[in-house]
């Protein structure tokens, strides 16, 4: 019996230090991926401040996020493009929006692979994959692999108030 109750311990230990492990790398590899000298465009929180609205500061800078069903390109199906609302880089087709009935734009792919940053995420307990503006590196959203029906099976869930449009 004190020897089984040694493995249970041994194993719980083991897979604690494998967790911590695994989140250390995953911060890492998230301070690695969001220096600021990799993105082109760098300011100060003050100059965001400046030409942010709070909302959209508290989204693109601080990784918030609006409230689902609010946004207004969740359902907006007009043809044209979605730009970062930081910096005006096209970002998303609307070709590509669908409706996944998650309350924020969805779209299964961006306008170009540089122009989006993928970033692991392990913020609230959960592992999710960020997407970011690689031209500003400000916050638009996550990516999940789904079986959703779109062709590339993605959803890059997308916070309106990351986006701008253009209309075609």
């Amino acid at each position: 019996m004190k020897l089984i109750i040694v493995y249970i311990v041994v194993g719980f230990f083991s897979a604690q230090c494998s967790q911590i492990a695994n989140k250390k790398q995953s911060e890492q590899i998230k301070q690695d991926t969001m220096k600021q000298d990799t993105f082109k465009i760098v300011k100060t929180d003050e100059a965001w401040k400046k030409e942010l609205t709070a909302e959209e500061y508290a989204v693109l800078r601080l990784k918030g996020t609006e409230i689902p069903h609010t946004g207004q390109y969740d359902q907006l199906w007009d043809s044209g493009t979605y730009f970062c609302k930081a910096c005006d880089e096209a970002l998303f087709a609307s070709a590509t929006k669908f409706d996944a009935g998650c309350g924020w734009p969805s779209f299964y792919e961006g306008l170009d692979k540089s122009k989006i940053k993928e970033i692991i995420d392990t913020s609230h307990s959960m592992v999710r994959i960020e997407v970011v503006c690689a031209n500003c590196g400000g916050h638009l959203g996550h990516v999940f692999n789904e079986n959703n029906g779109t062709p590339t099976n993605l959803r890059y869930c997308i916070n309106s108030v990351s986006l701008g449009f253009k209309k075609k």
